[in-house]
């Protein structure tokens, strides 16, 4: 990206934080940032190995599977790119992707390098005013969308914002009917080989973005208020997904990267699907493959077709495998790491995940401000995933800061706030450089929010997030195992606790509630909770005071449970049962 592109990007991005010259030097020095980008990976890929499959994208509903090559991928980002220069878009435009699961995701990753563009993955299922607000903020040149999802026409909402925001200029839709004022996707990228026009490569010579430049926008939860653009660099994606694949021997197993073939169950537009999943794949040579609907019986189809080495998914989704397996046996023989995020492992996951898989699970903690921060290792004590969110990837560091809001500060595994830093801390808050200083000490390290204990081996464990802590008796509630451990009843999809001022004005937290969305429509009783949670182990003073059954816990884009509107919602019954 040329510096005039740069300084357009980075004042857009409302000032993006810097490291010092001399802690960059440092993240060089030790390989964790590198003068290649993504890129550069794809095309040495496409050189060696240009018949590798690349990316194997099933389509559930229509019972088949979209692969490219590494050829075929690095020939359709050149397409892509060009079909992007002729849409206007230039260096330091924002180029927005409205997309599941999909094949087309990934070349439209790599051709919005190739023309210095920052990409914006988005959430089929965002609301019309969620869209308003994240094609406002980045004023994104081009929205690429479906026609519809879940019955909500995406196509016609992004048509109609095109008319109301002045920098959003081409909505493309992928597949189905077109409303007026938009262009059919694979009309305008696909059908036509721009790429064997004379002088095509010199038009996008120059134009790549380097690996410090703003290179993407993944937005937060917005569990507060609006969500916030995180804007990462290169460099910064690639500290952490190389950390992430090192963590689990890539370059043992993988050797040339033919040996890394991961199967991903989250999305592509949110960090674990797209930088741990097609950033980590095309770095190492390997193999993503997906789906595009969540289908989670189906995974194993995928891991036995292509002989995934990694599957990555939250608890829920690898409970469903291994039920899955159970009645239906898939060669799974080449698998040697589950890795499970987003909430706690519980013992028995894990015990189930090496019993009916043959493979070790892993636990891993992260966000989108930083990527895979911690994660349990091979070589940690059988079973540590249900025990440990793990140690620190190389690239970063993290620290517990206890305080007397939290219970005793010099106790064995005191509770306090979690702050990270390092080479994988994103370049800020995209227009909103303020709200990211304001979580950032003099230092660098940033507040994630979160509580968190030592696990006893130089890693952590997380408790749950800072604003929804429930203390008492001077120690705080280990809210996210006990949710997962109510979540995992036999009558239970899953559960949130929340805590509650007690009738008198006792202060907040002395009322614990358990919301549960029961399964089959006959939810566990209080009784039955209790039991479970005192049979897990857990303190008796955590025991749920209340139970309260609810159709589906309310939940922001990515998948985190709005505890505000729960809080609101039972807050004027708060009589222990």
């Amino acid at each position: 990206m040329s510096t005039s592109a740069r300084e357009r990007a980075t004042v857009a991005a409302g000032g993006a934080g810097t490291v010092s010259a001399e802690r960059a030097a440092e993240y060089r020095r030790r390989g964790w940032w590198r003068e290649e980008t993504f890129l550069d990976d794809l095309r040495r890929r496409a050189r060696e190995h240009p018949r590798r499959p690349a990316v194997a994208g099933r389509r559930v509903a229509e019972s088949r599977t979209d692969t490219l090559d590494y050829a075929e991928l690095n020939r359709l980002t050149d397409r892509f790119a060009l079909a992007l220069l002729e849409l206007g878009v230039g260096q330091g435009d924002f180029v927005a992707v409205q997309l599941p699961n999909r094949w087309e995701m990934v070349p439209l990753i790599f051709a919005s390098i190739r023309v210095g563009a920052v990409i914006i993955p988005i959430s089929p299922i965002c609301t019309e005013e969620e869209l308003r607000h994240r094609l406002g903020l980045t004023e994104a040149r081009v929205c690429v969308t479906l026609p519809a999802w879940s019955d909500t026409p995406l196509a016609e909402i992004a048509t109609r914002l095109k008319d109301e925001l002045r920098t959003l200029e081409h909505v493309l839709v992928v597949d189905g009917p077109v409303p007026e004022g938009a262009l059919p996707f694979h009309g305008h990228f696909v059908a036509e080989e721009r790429e064997e026009r004379e002088g095509a490569a010199a038009r996008l010579d120059g134009l790549a973005l380097g690996p410090d430049d703003p290179f993407v926008v993944l937005f937060t939860s917005g569990t507060t208020g609006p969500s916030k653009g995180v804007l990462h660099s290169q460099n910064t994606v690639h500290s952490a997904v190389r950390g992430y694949v090192d963590a689990y021997g890539a370059g043992e197993d993988a050797g040339d990267g033919g040996g890394w073939v991961a199967a991903v169950s989250t999305p592509l537009v949110h960090y674990s699907g797209f930088a741990q999943g097609v950033l980590a794949g095309v770095m190492l040579g390997g193999t993503v493959a997906f789906q595009d609907v969540r289908h989670n019986e189906a995974l194993l189809d995928l891991v036995e077709r292509y002989g995934a080495t990694l599957l990555y998914g939250p608890p829920a989704t690898l409970a469903d495998v291994v039920a899955s397996q159970r009645a239906e046996r898939r060669d799974t023989s080449t698998l040697r790491h589950v890795v499970i995020g987003s909430a706690p492992v519980l013992e028995e996951l894990a015990d189930e995940v090496h019993a009916v898989l043959g493979a070790r699970a892993h636990s891993l903690w992260g966000m989108s401000e930083n990527g895979p921060v911690t994660t349990t290792r091979p070589e940690d004590p059988e079973g540590w995933a249900a025990r440990s969110n793990g140690s620190a990837i190389d690239a970063m560091e993290t620290r517990i800061e206890t305080s007397r809001a939290y219970g005793s500060t010099g106790a064995t595994g005191a509770v306090g706030r979690l702050k990270v830093r390092g080479a994988s801390l994103a370049l800020g808050y995209h227009r909103r450089p303020e709200a990211f200083a304001a979580e950032l000490d003099e230092d660098g390290w940033f507040d994630t929010g979160d509580l968190a204990r030592d696990d006893g081996r130089g890693g952590i464990r997380i408790i749950g997030r800072a604003r929804d802590a429930v203390v008492r008796d001077g120690r705080v509630a280990p809210m996210t195992e006990l949710e997962a451990v109510i979540g995992s009843h036999p009558r239970a999809e899953e559960a949130a606790l929340v805590g509650l001022e007690a009738p008198g004005g006792q202060g907040p937290g002395n009322v614990i509630v358990a919301v549960v969305v029961p399964r089959g429509g006959r939810g566990p009783t209080l009784e039955e909770i209790r039991a479970r949670v005192t049979g897990a182990g857990h303190d008796a003073r955590f025991l749920p005071d209340r139970v309260e059954l609810l159709a589906a816990l309310p939940k922001t884009l990515t998948g985190k449970v709005r505890k505000a509107e729960l809080r609101e919602r039972y807050a004027a019954d708060t009589a222990p049962a």
